[in-house]
């Protein structure tokens, strides 16, 4: 059963620290999680995660791990935490955004949602219920439920029907899940996911409803269907909606989001969990983010520029290679430049929420974070 405390708040924010307890660790808030799909977190090693980076907890995705490797070798390696030998916190999401988004055969109903498998075509369906089994046997200590990832730019029409079915298959999971037990010996906890698309009114309906069926087994509140094609000033009214009206004493947890703007602004607003691949991806494409802006390693700008990769970085890569080296491996299409700049730059995004938790402790995050943001989005 996962526990968490409120430890200090902002003066001039919704900012706010906190400690979510786990069986596998705790897990200091404000936090950013890096994303590893299918049981990987890309270009990574484990022990440059914890040791370097800083991570306290990172994803992986029912979607992709039930199609491959799927759930008799998951159990039988005792859990994805064996699996890939990671002895920190996992949260999985349910995979409802990745059927919505990568199959182009799919039928939902009240039902479920029968898909097609990305990879060979087969057919499948996800339940409420069976989406709780087979993230019981994937073992992570946090996972959400199943829901319809509504698009950013959905009419309210569509946007109350989708509701409407989340609402319904949220209440088949809680059910299900409370009735059903862990496989590996430790707790796991659920969070309920609060969809509504772009409109106030439903997203307050979708709170009202997951907090009926509140109870000990919800660990937190899951804020999903942001940053999918939404106008970002949108999504951060829709945080200022859900954010003052979820539990005091649960974390919430923006859902994919974002830029290290989106994630300092998430945090003014009383967001305390993050992921995205962002890091990752843009890393693995010549894009680093630093203190004092954003960098496109693939500029010539950057060919006879002997400095260190990022001299206020935390990385043991930011001081151990240059910016010449770096644009070179990129160039010359090696992967150790994927993996130099994944490195950084999940390094920089553990930086920058442990620096936003030092300012909330002190009472000065917001002053802060607009300095911050000055900086940071600039391009260098």
């Amino acid at each position: 059963m996962s526990r968490f405390s409120v430890i200090s708040k902002d003066k001039g924010s919704a900012a706010r620290t906190g400690v979510l307890q786990t069986d596998h660790g705790e897990i200091r808030t404000p936090i950013f999680m890096p994303v590893g799909t299918v049981g990987s977190v890309k270009g990574v090693y484990h022990r440059d995660l914890k040791e370097d980076i800083g991570a306290e907890i990172i994803l992986g995705n029912t979607y992709h791990l039930y199609l491959r490797p799927g759930l008799d070798t998951l159990y039988k390696a005792g859990g994805l935490h064996k699996f890939e030998n990671w002895d920190r916190p996992i949260l999985t999401d349910s995979g409802g955004f990745q059927v919505f988004s990568l199959s182009k055969i799919r039928k939902i109903t009240p039902e479920g949602c029968t898909f097609a498998s990305h990879i060979d075509g087969s057919r499948h369906t996800f339940t409420p219920e069976n989406n709780v089994d087979t993230q019981r046997i994937i073992g992570a200590d946090i996972i959400m439920a199943f829901d319809e990832c509504c698009p950013g730019d959905a009419d309210y029409r569509y946007a109350e029907k989708s509701l409407k079915l989340t609402q319904g298959w949220l209440e088949r999971f809680a059910r299900h899940f409370d009735e059903t037990e862990p496989h590996y010996g430790y707790s796991q906890t659920m969070f309920p996911i609060i969809q509504g698309c772009v409109y106030p009114d439903l997203r307050k309906r979708a709170v009202e409803h997951a907090l009926s069926l509140d109870n000990a087994n919800r660990g937190g509140y899951a804020i999903g269907g942001l940053a999918v094609g939404e106008p970002t000033e949108k999504m951060y009214e829709m945080l200022e909606t859900v954010c003052p009206i979820l539990p005091e004493n649960k974390p919430r947890y923006l859902m994919g989001v974002g830029t290290p703007e989106n994630i300092l602004e998430g945090i003014a607003r009383g967001v305390d969990m993050f992921d995205c691949v962002m890091p990752t991806r843009n890393g693995r494409n010549g894009m680093l983010f630093t203190w004092n802006g954003i960098m496109n390693m693939r500029n010539a700008k950057w060919a006879e520029d002997f400095g260190e990769i990022d001299p206020l970085g935390t990385s043991f890569v930011d001081h151990a290679y240059s910016r010449a080296y770096l644009r070179h491996l990129f160039i010359a299409k090696e992967m150790f430049a994927a993996m130099i700049a994944t490195e950084h730059n999940l390094a920089f995004y553990l930086d920058l929420v442990r620096t936003a938790r030092k300012h909330i402790e002190e009472g000065y995050f917001a002053s802060w974070k607009e300095l911050t943001l000055k900086k940071i989005m600039k391009r260098m």
